[in-house]
């Protein structure tokens, strides 16, 4: 299975006013195409600095990210703003969605950035919007959409360039429960159905079962790993790691 990311001696530094904190303290890891991983661990384990580093959205103070096989340490801000726009799907917790426009033309919007004639694009846009259950609201805005509905779109968005990866800061974590579920079966299908790979950050142990790997961050170093097996991953399984490692 070709590796689509991999992460080499990862570390991150900031200076907190006469305190330097150490973010990440050395992190190798490997994402293989396909695979659903979901990253877990305590407040300031450093988990949203790994996925910042992993998407180019942050420079790390040492070690390197390959992305698709292009060294992100190696390329010129420029290439990797490249890189980033065509390569990496995004999912936030809060949407990000441009309130002024309809539900396919977020979707668009990284096309739109990267300079691509929308009409190109069109059966794309509608069939991933009907793939997330919203092909007959393609013309509402934002406002005229639900939480969950928004989150779909912003599914949508993130896979319509069709990105080698898919990184989701806590996409569950503004939702309630039965539309947190709906965006989790659509990303666990993504990677199942289209041979996506996504990366997600989570708190939630009953999201991070939905995983095909659980990957624990602790103090900015991986600390354990949970693999799926025939019948996937159990939360009461994630709790007990959790449990035992204090997290």
């Amino acid at each position: 299975m070709a590796e689509i990311l991999q992460t080499t001696n990862l570390r991150k530094q900031y200076q907190m006013g006469e305190v330097m904190v150490d973010a990440l303290r050395g992190v190798d890891f490997v994402v293989p195409q396909g695979q659903f991983v979901a990253i877990m661990g305590p407040s300031g384990a450093g988990k949203s600095t790994l996925l910042h580093l992993m998407g180019g959205l942050d420079t790390p103070s040492d070690g390197d990210v390959a992305l698709g096989g292009k060294r992100l340490a190696h390329l010129s801000d420029d290439e990797i703003t490249i890189v980033r726009r065509r390569e990496v799907g995004f999912i936030f917790q809060f949407f990000n969605l441009l309130p002024t426009l309809s539900a396919a033309e977020n979707v668009a919007l990284p096309l739109l950035i990267d300079g691509q004639r929308i009409g190109d694009y069109e059966r794309r846009i509608d069939d991933l919007l009907d793939q997330v259950g919203l092909g007959d609201r393609k013309h509402h805005r934002p406002d005229q959409l639900s939480g969950g509905e928004q989150q779909r779109v912003a599914i949508a968005r993130a896979f319509v360039n069709d990105p080698k990866i898919v990184l989701a800061d806590e996409p569950t974590g503004n939702l309630d429960s039965k539309s947190g579920v709906n965006v989790l079966e659509l990303l666990r299908r993504a990677c199942k159905d289209l041979n996506g790979t996504v990366v997600m950050v989570t708190h939630d142990p009953r999201a991070a079962s939905y995983a095909d790997r659980v990957v624990f961050l602790r103090d900015g170093r991986t600390v354990r790993e949970l693999t799926a097996g025939d019948e996937g991953i159990d939360a009461e399984e994630i709790l007990g790691v959790m449990a035992e490692l204090e997290l």
